[in-house]
């Protein structure tokens, strides 16, 4: 029997939580099935273990997966079933990285300001692992998300016979968005008028300064751009659409893309996990 080959790729984030519940039932049901299941690591840290093998032993090292796949998608018979999303912004590599260089592999520091030529290639080392740089290297192949066109035809043609006429009432359908505290509102922009340094700080509910930046240089016309969610208002917000989807019966649905899943998202759906199940976490918070 004429073996096949599905390619699963290993990630980060969600997806990663997915795979671990989902990857053993697809190898369960393809088994001797002459479907051969197998993985390739293109998680941010394999893709650093990969892109720096200068220092590592040779049970550290690991294939280049990426660009294996990069070159498997222009391959017409590859048929790709789902591409993966990739993120990873600097904060998020300078923690795999730390994480890596404390189970013993040795990695170099991320020159955030690279003061040397040296330290400018090896940033340049780092940009392939970013996820801006992962993305359009899968995107190469036959992934056109888009339905082709005799299919939008047919389908036009003939609508599903579930597809039922809009009610009269029209649809109860909308985008709810904060009206104040959130990014855009807190927004401020400065065109500076010299050349000079800035710094960065925190500053606690308890008056405690912690800086976070010091010493960045800005030229004259440089533009820097200042934004801020509050998590008051954001609550508030939450709580308000919620009550208002259930008192509508209405789907209720949370798009946080607009800050492209980088460390505010997080946070951000944490609060409103945490409003949603705002009862149960009360009622448990001893246990919990």
């Amino acid at each position: 029997m004429e073996s096949t080959k599905i390619i699963w790729t290993k990630i980060d984030e969600a997806p990663a939580l997915a795979t671990y519940s989902l990857l053993p039932v697809v190898k369960a049901f393809t088994r001797g099935t002459g479907i051969d299941v197998e993985t390739k690591d293109i998680s941010l840290a394999g893709r650093i273990i990969a892109n720096f093998p200068d220092n590592l032993t040779d049970d550290q090292k690991r294939p280049d997966a990426l660009a294996e796949l990069g070159v498997l998608v222009k391959q017409p018979e590859a048929n790709i079933i789902k591409l993966p999303n990739i993120s990873a912004s600097i904060p998020q590599l300078q923690a795999a990285i730390k994480e890596l260089q404390d189970h013993g592999y040795d990695i170099p520091d991320y020159p955030e300001e690279p003061a040397n030529d040296e330290e400018k290639a090896l940033q340049g080392r780092f940009a392939k692992v970013l996820g801006s740089a992962v993305n359009p290297v899968l995107r190469e192949g036959n992934a056109d998300r888009r339905a082709a066109l005799a299919v939008k035809k047919f389908a036009q043609k003939n609508p599903h016979r579930m597809m039922k006429d809009w009610p009269e009432s029209g649809s109860q359908a909308r985008v709810a968005h904060m009206s104040g505290g959130d990014f855009f509102d807190t927004e401020t922009s400065l065109t500076m008028d010299a050349a000079t340094d800035a710094r960065i700080e925190f500053v606690a509910g308890d008056g405690t300064v912690t800086v976070l930046k010091d010493n960045l240089p800005l030229q004259a016309g440089e533009v820097v751009d200042s934004s801020v969610m509050r998590v008051g208002p954001l609550r508030k917000f939450y709580a308000e659409t919620i009550t208002e989807a259930r008192t509508k019966g209405v789907l209720l649905s949370l798009h946080l893309k607009a800050t492209m899943m980088k460390i505010s998202d997080p946070v951000m759906f944490g609060h409103c996990v945490s409003v949603y199940y705002a009862a149960a976490l009360d009622k448990h918070a001893a246990a919990l």
